[in-house]
């Protein structure tokens, strides 16, 4: 069975000192999911605020003097925030895996919708590694590295990748879920902007609607019969 996971380019923890952070794993990428534990919910908090810790310019305002709102201060002051990292898929049978490339970006990761949509091709890096997702008729290709002559790919059914990407939206929210009780104990007063900040660096809403809502939403969303008749 293909996994599909949304993943983080993880950064060296090594002399960051303002919340526990764990040791990222060997594939350079960490999960985003609701089962990490605190510190690795550290790592990716910290990863996501590194990507965005760039000198503030326009109508942003200065960057703090505070070593914690000089850090922060890039992810919360951004209009659009961004990830480092993307969509992880592998194949256990073959053990072959489909990496985000350095040209992708976690924010992005709806752009994948346009494979099932138009059969856009995805490029998401350039040389020396250049992963590419084409709809080849009814089969979704994914090339590890189209500058390598024998690349791993993965292909699997264009209906599958839909419910995948179902399957990322919730680990998103599940990840979020749980960044916001991390936030609460290491961020206490900027708990609810980091979080924030966070859900638009991945491009998902947050708070989530509560499920009443959303199915008066998708109630009201649907003619009754009598209009279904009139139209």
């Amino acid at each position: 069975m293909i996994v599909m996971q949304p993943v983080v380019e993880a950064y060296s923890p090594e002399g960051f000192d303002l919340w526990p952070t764990a040791v990222a794993g060997p594939s350079g990428f960490l999960p985003l999911h609701s089962a990490l534990s605190s510190a690795e919910v550290g790592s990716a908090v910290m990863c996501i605020a590194k990507c965005n810790d760039i000198d503030p310019d326009g109508d942003r305002p200065p960057r703090p003097a505070d070593p914690l709102g000089s850090f922060l201060h890039g992810l919360l002051t951004f209009d659009t925030p961004f990830a480092s990292g993307g969509l992880e898929v592998t194949d256990p049978s073959s053990g072959h895996a489909f990496l985000p490339g350095c040209c992708d970006g976690l924010e992005d990761w709806r752009d994948w919708y346009r494979l099932i949509e138009d059969g856009h091709t995805l490029t998401f890096g350039h040389e020396p590694v250049s992963p590419v997702a084409e709809h080849v008729g009814a089969t979704v290709r994914l090339t590890a590295n189209t500058d390598q002559p024998n690349s791993p790919v993965i292909e699997l059914p264009a209906t599958d990748l839909r419910a995948l990407l179902a399957g990322v939206e919730q680990s998103l929210l599940g990840f979020l879920d749980r960044a916001a009780a991390w936030a609460l104990v290491h961020l206490p007063n900027l708990d609810v902007p980091v979080t924030t900040a966070l859900a638009r660096a991945m491009d998902v809403p947050w708070p989530p609607a509560p499920p009443s809502i959303q199915a008066g939403a998708l109630i009201r969303a649907e003619p009754s019969s009598a209009q279904r008749h009139r139209s």
